[in-house]
């Protein structure tokens, strides 16, 4: 039996990158979508690609949900719950996956730069977390993924507010973890390295050929939501390519 049937998945960041991979990964398996992010057009373009990858045996609004939201704004944050559960009656899956990237040598670092990474980073999770809980504990099940970075945890120089978002947010998921895993909560934390994304695919000397892709870190989460549910796999999972995607041939 699969046992992501008929689940429901909230996934932030949904539109683009391993968010999308990830929702088309789990509407594949069964699992009942809903994908939020600030732009409506890349969240269309994940609906036609999980309509495209089910062989068009699906139909938004009867498995697939799209709800623009700002995940930093808790009035939105509010919405996109309400929203859910007036659709699909609960969220059993969180995958906490919107972010942006932003840094600097910390001497010389924006204050507004450093509050808007921090405010998509990290006060997004904790508002989605915060909001998802409490049903999550009243039915004692639930698994909130966080998508986090090698920045958080290794220390880059001018990674500024990226890098200390990424490290905070390792540090709010294991807080989570443990004060819920008595109520059958399970939390993880995916540290990918470099990932070719909308959001670092035209970086200077990145060769594509030596970097993860969003399918990579999907088929992680994957993996991770179909474990026994006593099995705690563990603080930060940091998943990488072997040769450096800095390096060209």
């Amino acid at each position: 039996m699969n046992p992501l049937s008929g689940k429901v998945a909230l996934i932030t960041g949904g539109g683009t990158g391993i968010g999308q991979a990830v929702a088309v990964a789990l509407a594949k398996q069964g699992t009942r979508v809903v994908i939020c992010g600030r732009r409506q057009t890349p969240l269309d373009e994940t609906v036609n690609l999980i309509e495209e990858a089910m062989g068009g045996n699906t139909h938004p609004g009867e498995r697939v949900l799209t709800v623009q939201a700002d995940v930093s704004d808790q009035s939105q944050v509010d919405q996109l719950i309400q929203a859910t559960i007036d659709a699909f009656g609960t969220v059993d899956i969180l995958v906490n996956n919107a972010g942006i990237d932003g840094g600097d040598q910390i001497h010389q670092h924006d204050v507004s730069d450093w509050d808007r990474v921090l405010a998509i980073n990290l006060r997004g999770p904790f508002l989605m977390c915060r909001a998802v809980l409490p049903s999550m504990r009243s039915k004692q099940s639930g698994h909130i993924i966080n998508i986090s970075s090698e920045s958080g945890v290794e220390y880059y120089e001018a990674d500024g507010a990226y890098g200390v978002s990424k490290h905070a947010l390792n540090a709010l998921g294991e807080y989570i973890q443990r004060e819920n895993q008595d109520l059958g909560i399970r939390v993880d934390t995916v540290c990918p390295g470099m990932v070719v994304t909308e959001m670092t695919e035209n970086s200077p000397g990145l060769d594509h050929e030596k970097c993860l892709y969003s399918e990579d870190i999907a088929d992680l989460v994957l993996w991770l939501l179909t474990r026994r549910q006593n099995i705690k796999i563990g603080a930060p999972i940091l998943i990488q390519t072997m040769e450096n995607p800095w390096e060209s041939n």
